[in-house]
């Protein structure tokens, strides 16, 4: 074979393999256009399409007397389709890009009139169908950025696109911040919006996007293809008035004392709502935040507040009685080589028990509780388990610390547990749980679980509605709450609590001082204390207990009547004062019966007089008149003006410096603000008339 022959035989292998390869590829593609094509095309929607989760409204949470406490805000994220209609048409966009570029600038102030305009010509050359201009626009910039050249050509013309946000917002900043709480993804819930999240989340809607150039996904249509549903609103317990008045108090005390932290907690007797809840942490030198709840979170051994406890058990047990005489000698006791001393030195001698109890007296508690149940310890902790002591509270938001209440069995238990335990120490229980307790004595013995949320609701309408929960209908016979309580009164008359006893009221508590441990390190190497004061007011018809906390004060003293009577005594006096239901007036209407003159209204009573004598009448005046001309008001006081008439009401409460609500028409017969307690000036109050 020659080489001519050779070369074309090698062209026309060549070729044919040249064309059996077009075959294959043609078979192929004809394969996959017939054969596979559906499969690609729908991988292909996949990839350019998809849904999005479009998240619903979270609902709101108020307080018990209808203030926003938490509430959803819509924010917006601005961006514009830059091959709109309108802009495309006569050539909108230079025509007008000036103009949208100025009224941005001086908007929102966060670049040049010449850096917008550069910023918007460059999305335009490289047609960006989902340009971002701005993100989190307010509800209220919104409708102003929608009347913005070219913007305000329409909801498609115009290119603009508001993808809408909800954005979390505390209309009371800090107030109840901690019990308000949060929910994040990455941490645990906290508060109400952890707790009832289901509630509050509502139901998320979807709709479709559309991937575009540079990576973005943008909604194919601005309706939802799946709406969202709003979340249900939770009505909670927390009084804002009063929890403004806790978190003041607080504070104030924090800062005088330069303490590491504190608590305060309000709850109404009866139902065991909270109707505040304080809690701050030191930050720095004279800076305090909300950053734990203490109050329902943090065990600690609460010291002599415990003692109430010890005292009802062996009441209760019949063991000793109030009038019984203790000998607490020079003020020490010794057990197992560890000595027990009262605060005051050299001890308070023979006392009753109810002495002992009033002023503290540690020695008598652990020589009474050593005396009558050293030999049957677990008499003793039986007794405090059954009040539940030492069961959790079952609370509606998380985080409840768990109670420690030891006994007999416990390997932790020696020969110096009981003492210990009987003045509050090797037992730990949190605030709420020790004000559970106190609530139950001023309860009649019924001890209800603190309730944080009374109601939810969905479109106002009630979906579910919670009631107190009873842990125990009777924690001691009626005959020892009666001695309880009148120790507790005997505290405030002549005991470590008199301080409270300049009150407007009858208050019913007990204080406690308590050494803190420090870890593993105990209580030698460093002193620190906790100050705390539990009780209830009006101690003869209470409708509110409330516990005070402060750990480790560093100026002033650590006792609990320097640190925690104080705050206890503000927030008592605030919320008695303004309780428009707490105060019983002694004032009756009754009707004038023929040939008797009628009844005359609290004032003047020279002009009282004068204008009877003139329609022929004897004044039937009251034995007291007060008003300015007969009995001035005290300077810085409420006056009283039940009695009076409106216009004497309106001028006195003027002169006062106090703004007044009225309700009803003839005399008043209730108001609001106590006479006789100290005006907070602008202060509200409400009078009623009848």
């Amino acid at each position: 074979m020659n080489i001519r022959t050779d070369i074309l035989l090698r062209v026309y292998l060549s070729f044919g393999l040249i064309v059996l390869i077009a075959f294959a590829v043609m078979y192929k593609l004809i394969y996959v256009q017939t054969v596979q094509g559906a499969e690609w095309r729908a991988m292909a929607d996949s990839l350019s399409t998809r849904k999005q989760t479009i998240e619903a409204v979270r609902g709101n949470i108020y307080s018990n007397d209808g203030s926003l406490l938490a509430t959803s805000v819509p924010e917006y994220d601005i961006r514009m389709d830059m091959l709109a209609p309108g802009i495309q048409e006569n050539d909108v966009f230079y025509a007008k890009i000036d103009s949208l570029a100025n009224a941005l600038s001086n908007f929102f102030g966060d670049k040049s009139a010449d850096q917008y305009k550069r910023l918007l010509r460059q999305a335009r050359n490289d047609k960006n169908r989902y340009y971002l201009v701005k993100r989190n626009v307010s509800f209220q910039e919104m409708k102003s950025v929608r009347e913005f050249p070219i913007f305000n050509l329409g909801k498609y013309k115009g290119g603009l696109i508001a993808d809408q946000k909800n954005k979390r917002i505390l209309p009371f900043k800090d107030l109840a911040e901690r019990t308000i709480g949060y929910k994040k993804a990455t941490v645990q819930p906290v508060g109400l919006e952890g707790a009832y999240a289901e509630y509050i989340d509502g139901a998320s809607g979807s709709r479709v996007v559309q991937r575009i150039a540079g990576g973005a996904w943008m909604p194919i249509n601005e309706d939802a293809e799946i709406a969202p549903t709003d979340g249900a609103d939770i009505i909670s317990t927390i009084d804002i008035n009063m929890q403004d008045v806790a978190q003041k108090a607080l504070r104030d005390q924090l800062l005088k004392s330069d303490a590491d932290n504190g608590t305060v907690i309000l709850m109404e007797v009866k139902t065991g709502e909270i109707r505040a809840v304080a809690n701050y942490t030191r930050i720095s030198e004279g800076v305090y935040r909300e950053k734990f709840n203490y109050a329902i979170a943090q065990s600690a051994e609460p010291g002599s507040t415990f003692k109430l406890a010890s005292y009802m058990v062996a009441l209760e047990d019949g063991k000793i009685d109030t009038s019984d005489i203790v000998d607490t000698g020079d003020g020490t006791f010794r057990v197992y080589r560890h000595t027990i001393r009262d605060s005051h030195h050299g001890g308070y001698g023979k006392i009753t028990v109810k002495q002992a109890f009033a002023h503290s007296s540690n020695t008598a508690i652990t020589k009474l509780i050593n005396q009558h149940y050293k030999e049957s310890p677990e008499a003793f902790t039986k007794k405090l388990y059954a009040m539940h002591l030492n069961d959790k509270l079952g609370l509606q938001i998380p985080g409840e610390g768990s109670p420690l209440v030891k006994s007999p069995s416990s390997k932790s238990w020696s020969g110096l547990t009981l003492t210990q335990m009987s003045w509050g120490y090797e037992l730990k229980l949190t605030p709420l749980q020790m004000l559970t307790l106190y609530n139950a004595v001023a309860n009649n013995g019924k001890m209800v679980a603190p309730l944080f949320v009374k109601e939810i609701r969905r479109l106002d309408n009630t979906i579910e509605s919670f009631q107190a929960r009873v842990i125990n209908e009777k924690i001691v016979s009626d005959r020892t709450l009666g001695k309880a309580r009148a120790m507790l009164e005997a505290v405030i008359e002549e005991g470590t609590g008199k301080e409270l006893k300049s009150a407007p009221f009858k208050i019913a508590g007990k204080t406690g001082t308590a050494q803190m441990a420090q870890g593993a390190e105990g209580y030698k190497v460093k002193r620190a204390y906790q100050g705390s004061f539990a009780g209830y007011f009006p101690a003869d018809n209470p409708k509110y207990s409330m516990i005070v906390v402060i750990q480790n004060p560093r100026r002033g003293g650590y006792y609990a009547a320097t640190v925690a009577l104080p705050v206890f005594k503000q927030v008592a006096e605030r919320v008695y004062a303004n309780d428009f239901h707490i105060h019983q007036s002694p004032y009756t209407t009754h009707m004038a019966r023929v040939g008797e003159n009628p009844e005359v209204k609290t004032g003047s009573a020279s002009k009282t007089v004068t204008a009877a004598k003139s329609m022929g009448l004897k004044a039937k005046a009251p034995q007291k008149a007060e008003n300015e001309e007969d009995l001035p008001f005290k300077e810085n006081r409420v006056p009283k003006v039940e009695g009076m008439g409106l216009k004497d009401a309106l001028y006195l409460l003027g002169n006062a410096g106090l703004k007044p609500r009225v309700v009803g028409y003839g005399k008043v017969v209730k108001q609001s603000l106590v006479a006789g307690t100290v005006v907070q000036k602008g202060a509200s109050i409400d009078i009623e008339l009848k």
